[in-house]
């Protein structure tokens, strides 16, 4: 990580990150962080969250982390309650804490995999909000960004319970924001494309890129401009909307030739005579 610049849009603001401790989260961490925030780190690897703690601190960065499972009320009512005693108060709440990597065709589905996906992709957002939409209101300023998915719109295969938990994140969001407009508070979204933050190989990018009409696989960093934009005054007549940062992937007309969940992987269900 550079060295800290001082002076920039988030100077004096305190931004809360859920699922900051790699991926997306971390590079929103920095990011921000990078343009004066103090930043709140959440993700449920204690050592994770400490890690890009240490990456702010570091470059000269004021940052804390909060581990723990952001789908528990009661855990995000200490990871507020630690971050306004130590940091002040909430100005930015990025709602990125997602379970991605739990594919299931939905003949194998069950209620324990449909409520683990639910929960961390949509009640935590719900809970960080409800926490953190009081101040803001009070103050009458704030933003809250949700992190959603292409599969809100449209499907993947073997991903159900991921797909719905978006769709809601979506009308959530949309939903959220009019509410929360006659009080000066903010709510919009960011939705990634094709990001690499799963250690794939070469050949898994290469492969996985051809769909993608601006022709690479997307980085972690590529969704920080869309979620610092959002959260500054120049979007401070935007509420209620998606930025999409996926490669051009959702405005095409044309069937994936690559898909995380081939055919291959359904189950041999055997027809009936």
């Amino acid at each position: 990580m550079t060295e800290m610049n001082t002076g920039r849009r988030f100077d004096g603001k305190t931004v809360l990150i859920t699922g900051a401790g790699g991926g997306i989260g971390r590079a929103f961490a920095l990011r921000f962080a990078r343009e004066g925030a103090q930043v709140a780190v959440n993700d449920i690897k204690p050592e994770a969250a400490q890690a890009v703690v240490s990456e702010i601190q570091a470059a000269g960065g004021a940052a804390i982390p909060i581990p723990g499972d952001v789908s528990k009320k009661e855990v995000v009512d200490a990871f507020f309650d630690q971050t306004e005693r130590e940091l002040g108060r909430v100005d930015v709440l990025i709602n990125n804490a997602a379970l991605i990597l739990n594919q299931r065709h939905f003949l194998d589905a069950d209620p324990d995999w449909w409520d683990a996906l639910l929960n961390t992709n949509l009640r935590s957002m719900f809970l960080c909000a409800s926490r953190a939409a009081p101040g803001m209101v009070k103050r009458r300023r704030g933003v809250i960004i949700n992190v959603s998915s292409g599969g809100a719109t449209k499907s993947h295969r073997g991903f159900t319970a991921y797909d719905a938990a978006k769709g809601g994140v979506e009308a959530f969001t949309r939903a959220l924001a009019l509410d929360l407009a006659p009080y000066g508070v903010r709510v919009n979204g960011v939705v990634p494309g094709f990001i690499n933050t799963y250690g794939l190989t070469e050949a898994d990018l290469e492969e996985r890129a051809k769909v993608v009409p601006l022709g690479r696989y997307g980085t972690a960093d590529d969704l920080t401009g869309a979620a610092t934009f959002l959260a500054s005054d120049d979007a401070s007549y935007i509420t209620g909307q998606f930025i999409v940062v996926d490669g051009g992937v959702l405005v095409q007309q044309r069937s994936a030739n690559v898909d995380t969940f081939p055919l291959s992987n359904f189950p041999d269900v055997p027809a009936e005579n």
